[in-house]
């Protein structure tokens, strides 16, 4: 447990936790760039639900048993570490439990990659762009800013039915399922492959294995198989190869009651790029979410996109609501450190 003011209480969360947990996030959200869109049961699966088998959590109260801070760690991937620390807005000890729970999830993150047996991990964090205080603490904590990403958001509208189909030479599909709604596997595994492949040329690309992919997606309460699609590019001689991919996910409602789509992961391979496969892929979303009510697309991306990605979304109407950015620290050590620690925990 982090070291927390005297007089304050660290504990794990559970389920009566959620609540407060969610309006904590709510407040900073609303501090940091004016306006909140937390998913309460995203909250509650990572609390105690199925993403919580791959995070660490903390909540920490002050001496009047108010919820006060949460921290988070998420074992995302082999060598790759997120780590997520909110503390509420008028918090007179805010810089206190804010370096308590930083030193606590690199302890956390050092143990979850002894488990794994490797000897360095990248720790991932983030910030609103806007929010000085949350940067404060990452850069006290030994992060370094690596990178700024738009968060998008496109109205759907009904002239959106008109949208055009794909070029010549190009399909769009979902992934295909088996009668019992079940997808199938080779499709899934199609999809992985196409985004490793296209995101090997981005910013901190990394392989992760299918079954961690898989895994990750499927935690998010908003996960549908309906929102998984590829696009199939003719080769030289006619046949159709995968050439793109999009995972999507639905968004929970906004102040008018209506939901919303969100693409979680849009990618073309490198053979395919120049034959409209993005915009293809981008319209099958809309088009999708205007046949389901949803009333929205929300995206991210890199401001630095080395495919000028965030161009063509601006010039199909998306429109920037925010900035974020990333936040990493390398942890490294010797082996022979990571062999002693073992022996001192067998002992």
């Amino acid at each position: 447990m982090p070291e927390v003011p005297t007089g304050w209480s660290a504990s794990v969360p559970d389920l009566p936790d959620v609540p407060e947990i969610a309006a904590l996030l709510a407040a900073h959200q609303r501090a940091a760039h004016g306006s909140s869109s937390v998913d309460p049961e995203m909250v509650e699966s990572n609390v105690a639900g199925t993403g919580s088998w791959t995070r660490r959590e903390v909540i920490v109260r002050d001496p009047d048993g108010a919820l006060a801070a949460w921290g988070l760690v998420h074992d995302r991937a082999a060598g790759r570490t997120v780590v997520e620390v909110t503390v509420r807005p008028d918090e007179e000890h805010a810089d206190e439990v804010a370096k308590a729970l930083f030193d606590w999830a690199a302890d956390v993150a050092r143990t979850i990659t002894h488990a794994r047996g490797l000897t360095e991990t990248q720790l991932d964090s983030g910030a609103y762009a806007a929010d000085d205080r949350q940067r404060r603490w990452l850069a006290d904590a030994g992060y370094s800013q690596a990178r700024t990403w738009l968060q998008m958001s496109r109205p759907v509208t009904p002239a959106d039915a008109d949208l055009p189909g794909p070029r010549a030479g190009v399909t769009v599909r979902r992934v295909a399922t088996h009668e019992d709604g079940t997808p199938v596997a080779a499709d899934l595994q199609a999809v992985h492959l196409v985004l490793e492949e296209s995101f090997a040329d981005h910013f901190n690309s990394y392989r992760e294995s299918f079954p961690e992919f898989m895994q990750r997606l499927r935690e998010d309460p908003g996960h549908r198989w309906a929102l998984w699609w590829l696009a199939e590019v003719e080769d030289e001689a006619g046949e159709p190869a995968p050439g793109g991919a999009v995972v999507g996910t639905v968004l929970p409602p906004d102040d008018s009651g209506a939901y919303g789509s969100y693409i979680d992961y849009i990618g073309v391979h490198r053979r395919s790029r120049g034959r409209g496969v993005a915009k293809a892929l981008l319209h099958t979303v809309i088009r999708d979410a205007l046949e389901h009510d949803r009333n929205r697309v929300g995206l991210e991306v890199d401001a630095d996109s080395p495919t000028g990605a965030d161009g063509l979304y601006s010039s199909m109407g998306w429109v920037t609501s925010y900035k974020t950015e990333s936040w990493h620290r390398d942890l490294r050590w010797s082996a022979s450190r990571r062999s002693a620690a073992t022996l001192s925990r067998r002992r």
